[in-house]
């Protein structure tokens, strides 16, 4: 990881289409704005991995509510 120090207005640029500005620090919280071409995905890192715990989790119940509905279908039907 890189770790660069930055005052408001300064920027750093990412290949030659991203750059990333610090707009604002206050406290222990800063503001950036970022400029990319539109095709460019920016995601907030914590949400991302929130919705893959969540999709993970989704689907570990749903694989639990067949593996039962076929046991029961099972036991219906031996």
């Amino acid at each position: 990881m890189l770790v660069l120090t930055r005052r408001i207005g300064e920027s750093v640029l990412i290949g030659d289409e991203i750059e990333v500005t610090v707009l604002d620090v206050k406290g222990d919280s800063i503001r950036v704005g970022i400029k990319a071409p539109r095709e460019t995905r920016i995601q907030r890192s914590e949400i991302v991995r929130a919705v893959e715990d969540e999709n993970v989790s989704a689907a570990a119940s749903g694989a639990d509510a067949i593996v039962a509905a076929l046991a029961r279908r099972h036991d219906a039907n031996p």
